[in-house]
């Protein structure tokens, strides 16, 4: 009896100890980190009828997936065409789809449920893109088709993501006002295919939204469009839209606030051409006023700030293009601080130029004596400044610069005064003069298959930022002396107008925008090199 009480202690022991082992194992159990992210989306196993069915009578669909999925933005990513009073009801059911069809279906009629971008797995949020459920209630299928690509029309590259959508010519009015039922999305290559169409008319456009309600309605997107309504009776390939953003048609300010600093800034939805300003209360006195390049941003400096309220006009050739009106609290405070932006690259002056401070605020006066140039701790004397724009913002340090030195311009406590009487803090800017021989030459010999028509050619840089445009209406040769070395792009823009400007397109007035030719060579600029380069515009731009 006593060897029994012993055995079933040592079981107890032992059921205890492997009771303690497996809560340490499972408190030291760590969350598996799982293999490559999920990036494929759901999957069509079934369709129920299937899809391209004929002579269809059914009230319900089914559509079975690979995967459980959500439903995002039904009401907005799905459509039916032909358009139904009323929509089907989609109701998911584990990983099945069940669409109940609620309105009666015409006769002999080819019906497309588009599904956007509206079916996505859970966990990863990939989408299904371009799937659609065709069936006819008649004896045949609607297979007629059109294909095409989207472009950049600033650079021809294909644009991936855009809404390529149609409308019916009879039913165009409801562009920018109803969302199309009858759409695709490009793929990697700018790639579209619309499906299953019957014979008619239609229009044909292209957009890169933002809000995803396939209406264009926004300043900011991008439309494209075909000139000429397409009769569609056999299938057509080969469709090219080109996005474009358009020229708002009616002047509105976006923004007008006033600065932390006291400096008014009016920001509006386009450029505008011979812009000015001009003030309705009687009181303001010599503001300093600062257009954008374009126009499409005007900053203002008070000389005093004291009202209440105030209101000034913004025209264009002198005809007011709006009435604006600002208020403030007269216990408002305005902090100033004096900063500068150069035009020194990576520290040192390009050869040829001069060194040239932006402030960020008007300028009063510069006092020398607390400025001073030092070349190796030892201070010069013979710098002067100028101030070399209307709004007192530029400044110009002269000096006798030279290659090989280390300099360092100091401006002391209390150098500079500002319009409103604020100092500067202590500002200091190290310098070099960098050598010509860290730069080159680009000459563009350019010659034009056709000679009746005139261009505008862009020499762009690495970042295909338009660095230099030149009008150009006779075989020239263009000169781009000292630059920096890296690689440059020609691009250039067919001027039909012969304005030498780029203009865009307008789809109420079914224009489209200027072409551009982009020339298929890197041109790579060394130190100290001078390149020349050939250049044929072709007759014709894609």
């Amino acid at each position: 009896m006593l060897l029994n009480k012993k055995v079933v202690k040592n079981i107890h022991f032992i059921v205890l100890s492997w009771m303690i082992l497996l809560i340490q194992a499972c408190a030291s159990m760590q969350t598996p980190q799982g293999g490559p992210k999920d990036e494929q989306a759901p999957k069509v196993l079934k369709e129920t009828p299937k899809n391209l069915s004929t002579n269809f009578i059914n009230k319900k669909i089914l559509i079975e997936f690979d995967e459980y999925f959500k439903l995002n933005n039904e009401f907005t990513e799905i459509a039916i065409s032909p358009a139904q009073e009323n929509p089907p009801v989609f109701k998911i059911k584990q990983k099945s789809l069940e669409i109940e069809l609620k309105d009666t279906l015409e006769a002999n009629t080819t019906y497309t449920i588009n599904f956007g971008n509206a079916i996505t797995d859970v966990n990863e949020s990939n989408k299904l893109l371009n799937y659609s459920y065709v069936f006819s209630t008649g004896p045949q299928i609607d297979s007629l088709q059109i294909s095409g690509k989207v472009l950049n029309s600033d650079d021809n590259l294909p644009f991936k993501g855009a809404t390529v959508f149609i409308f019916p010519i009879e039913r165009d009015t409801l562009f920018g006002k109803k969302r199309p039922a009858i759409f695709t999305t490009t793929d990697s290559s700018g790639v579209f295919a619309i499906k299953n169409l019957k014979e008619a008319t239609y229009k044909i456009y292209a957009l890169k939204e933002e809000s995803g309600d396939r209406i264009y309605n926004s300043p900011k997107e991008e439309i494209a469009f075909l000139g000429n309504p397409l009769t569609l009776n056999k299938d057509t390939a080969n469709i090219v839209l080109k996005l474009f953003k358009e020229v708002p048609e009616k002047f509105r300010v976006l923004d007008k606030k006033i600065e932390s600093d006291g400096r008014i800034t009016l920001i509006f939805n386009k450029a505008i051409k011979k812009p000015s300003i001009r003030f309705l209360d009687n009181t303001i006195k010599n503001p300093i006023i600062s257009y954008s390049k374009n126009a499409d941003t005007t900053l203002i400096w008070l000389r005093e700030i004291t009202f209440d309220s105030l209101k000034l006009a913004v025209s264009e050739n002198n005809k007011v293009l709006d009435t604006i009106k600002l208020t403030r609290n007269k216990k408002d405070n305005y902090t100033r601080t004096i900063k500068f932006e150069n035009n020194l690259i990576s520290g040192k002056i390009k050869p040829g130029t001069s060194l040239e401070l932006s402030s960020n605020l008007p300028l009063a006066s510069i006092n020398k004596s607390l400025v001073q140039v030092l070349v190796d701790s030892v201070a010069q004397t013979n710098f002067s400044f100028d101030i070399i724009d209307a709004n007192n913002r530029v400044v110009r340090v002269n000096y006798p610069w030279r290659i090989k030195k280390r300099y360092s311009l100091v401006f002391k406590e209390n150098a500079i005064t500002d319009i409103y009487g604020t100092k500067n803090k202590e500002i200091s800017l190290d310098i070099e003069l960098d050598e010509i021989e860290n730069y080159g030459n680009l000459t563009l010999n350019v010659d034009r298959a056709d000679t009746s028509k005139n261009y505008i050619v862009q020499l762009l840089n690495e970042k295909k930022q338009v660095l230099k445009e030149t009008p150009l209406n006779a075989n020239s040769l263009l000169s781009y002396n000292t630059i920096s070395n890296g690689k440059y792009y020609v691009k250039v823009v067919e001027d039909l107008n012969k304005n030498e400007l780029y203009d865009t397109g307008n789809v109420k007035n079914n224009i489209q925008p200027e072409k551009v030719w982009l020339y298929d060579k890197e041109l790579i600029i060394r130190p100290n090199w001078d390149r020349e380069e050939k250049i044929t515009i072709p007759k014709e731009f894609p």
